[in-house]
């Protein structure tokens, strides 16, 4: 049950500049509120084609699926979803910096998405060159962004993040907050997988990991936290999945993980739309 919400003023060393002044939340509330004009943006960033110098990249087949599944899914929670296709990172950069320059104060949220290919050291690649995603998400904290802190801040990374493959192991069946907050609170990193391995798509029905976060947010999306839902997504996809390619052996019957990362302060329920 949510509880009641109300100005508290407290002693704060905030820079004025760093207070979002629309919006107010008791200090300890266990929930996020999610009742505000808006829902919030949701940005994906779609990649399936590249043109990498010195570096081959194949084309993300099936990468449509995730996008289109995500805009369905992201819309029927109340997001306004801007889809990307394919930018530079000169163009990435410059749609998050307008992003972030936004007033969000009657917003509830934000979410970001990137689909595209990723290496180890939290590389991934936009159309003409490779990145850190911290490049994206820094901008987003608390005195780049004003008005989402105290927010939700919801990355979605699609991406292999190395070129390990797990081949897995048999398992027997026996009003204006006053009160400081630290600039890289309330974030929610969601990785299709752990560092240093890879992640699976399927040529025709998506990411295994897209496809079953759609799947838990369409069906409970409404009805439990956002951590909760994640962690049946990594159930999901750890004992569900498994891949098929007899034809090369090193990828045939490997598994994969999930990885979330939670500097989120409070429950995340999207049940106001």
């Amino acid at each position: 049950m949510r509880r009641m919400f109300r100005q508290k003023e407290t002693n704060s060393s905030l820079h004025p500049s760093a207070v979002a002044p629309a919006y107010t939340i008791d200090r300890y509330s266990s929930y996020y509120p999610m009742n505000h004009t808006n829902r919030g943006k949701a940005i994906i960033f779609t990649h399936a084609e590249f043109n990498v110098q010195n570096v081959k990249l194949p084309k993300r087949e099936g990468g449509e699926v995730d996008y289109i599944t995500m805009n369905e899914t992201l819309e029927r929670l109340g997001f306004d979803v801007h889809i990307y296709k394919d930018k530079r990172l000169k163009e990435i950069l410059t749609i998050t910096k307008e992003v972030s320059s936004m007033d969000h104060s009657n917003s509830d949220c934000i979410l970001v998405a990137v689909l595209t290919h990723g290496d180890e050291g939290e590389i991934i690649y936009a159309y003409d060159c490779p990145y850190q995603i911290s490049s994206v998400w820094t901008q987003f904290t608390g005195d780049h962004c004003p008005s989402l802190i105290g927010k939700p801040k919801i990355f979605i990374i699609q991406a292999c993040r190395g070129n390990e493959l797990d081949c897995g192991v048999k398992v027997e069946k026996d009003g204006v907050a006053r009160y400081s907050i630290p600039t890289h609170a309330d974030f929610l990193f969601a990785f299709a997988t752990i560092p240093g391995f890879m992640s699976f798509r399927n040529t025709k029905n998506g990411s295994w990991f897209i496809r079953e976060l759609c799947n838990e947010l369409n069906e409970n999306g409404q009805k439990y936290d956002i951590l909760t839902l994640l962690t049946f997504v990594v159930q999901k996809v750890a004992y569900g999945y498994e891949s098929i390619a007899p034809n090369t052996p090193e990828f045939h019957l490997k598994k994969q993980t999930p990885c979330i990362v939670s500097m989120l302060t409070r429950l995340l329920v999207f049940n106001c739309v």
